[in-house]
């Protein structure tokens, strides 16, 4: 009964602004599904420009989400398991990309593997590779802020994860690797994909250190999100074809990630 009396009515003072910031969020959304080209929308859907940013984006933040999966989970682990002196300073850092500002982060990236850049001058004397303004640096910009989104999922559901398997394995002689591939791993597997799958999504809508980084070069760096800041100018309906695709996506994601994420305890 008090559970019942507590999920009341919400006085007029705190409902007001909670509708009219509803409206907020969602009005500009809807506006951008009432300007859409219904009517020419699957010829703009399917033309050149839009097909070939959609691919692009869709390659490079597939890559950038198996970069982040390499290098997050080791690093989440670390950060969740390690005895190591100074996590609290090293999860501050490694959540820095959340925000910081994108642009800031492509120009740290630039400073640091750019053809003058501390690591990239010997990466281009050495081996002849350089990342800015080519689609690997496409993936490394969106993988520089997407992984946040993983780490802290998974070193999530490592916290929550039972460690008694754990010990219980180490106690019938299982190596620490063993373990971690057969019992610690699986445990954590709802965690490890929520977080792939907010990784993807974030590298998807990455526009800031994408064109700081990569630039702008039609079917090389033009992802999804450089497309329509670049079709605002020359072709809106095009603009708001791709803006309407990657809304479809982020609320795809939220939808499928609404139990882990949205919904509270009932």
């Amino acid at each position: 009964m008090t559970r019942h009396r507590g999920r009341g009515r919400l006085p007029v003072v705190l409902a007001l602004p909670a509708f009219l910031g509803l409206a907020f969020l969602l009005v500009p959304l809807a506006g951008l599904l009432i300007k859409a080209p219904w009517g020419t929308l699957s010829g703009q859907l399917f033309s050149a420009e839009v097909g070939e940013a959609l691919k692009l984006s869709l390659i490079c933040a597939s890559l950038a989400t198996v970069l982040c999966l390499f290098f997050g989970i080791p690093l989440a682990w670390l950060l969740a398991r390690s005895g190591l002196p100074g996590r609290g300073i090293l999860r501050a850092l490694v959540t820095v990309p959340l925000v910081l500002p994108p642009v800031v982060g492509g120009v740290a990236l630039l400073l640091v593997l750019g053809r003058r850049g501390l690591i990239g001058q010997h990466l281009d004397a050495w081996f002849g590779i350089s990342l800015p303004f080519t689609t690997a640096g496409v993936v490394v910009a969106e993988a520089f802020v997407a992984m946040p989104f993983l780490v802290i999922s998974v070193e999530g559901a490592l916290r929550a994860a039972d460690p008694r398997f754990e010990e219980a394995a180490a106690t019938l002689g299982a190596s620490r690797w063993l373990t971690f591939r057969r019992v610690t791993l699986p445990s954590v597997l709802p965690g490890v994909v929520a977080g792939g799958v907010l990784c993807w999504a974030r590298a998807l809508g990455e526009f800031g250190a994408t064109i700081t980084f990569a630039g702008n070069f039609p079917g090389e760096t033009t992802t999804m999100p450089l497309a329509v800041y670049l079709a605002l100018e020359t072709d809106p309906d095009a603009a708001i074809v791709l803006s309407i695709v990657l809304l479809l996506v982020s609320v795809g994601v939220l939808a499928g990630l609404r139990d882990r994420w949205i919904s509270g305890p009932t």
